[in-house]
């Protein structure tokens, strides 16, 4: 992993609960659209989402990110994962 944990600021589709699937994220003052929710899974108060996207500057290439919803406190954290 290349980061360790940051707050981030997510935009998510949420049907009968919140954060059903995250949709877009700013990061370092950056806009990433979603392409792929890789993997998601739940742990006690937590969602985790492994996410494939692209930032709007213009960049080729994809990234990686784990994005975790912390239930009780109401906030994202994401790390950025290896291609």
């Amino acid at each position: 992993m290349r980061h360790n944990p940051e707050p981030v600021k997510v935009t998510c589709y949420s049907g009968r609960i919140y954060a059903d699937r995250p949709a877009s994220f700013v990061w370092q003052d950056e806009q990433y659209e979603v392409k792929e929710v890789e993997r998601e899974w739940q742990q006690p108060g937590e969602k985790h989402f492994v996410v494939t996207a692209r930032g709007e500057k213009g960049e080729k290439d994809d990234r990686r990110f784990e994005l975790c919803y912390i239930e009780q406190d109401d906030i994202w954290w994401l790390r950025e994962l290896e291609i």
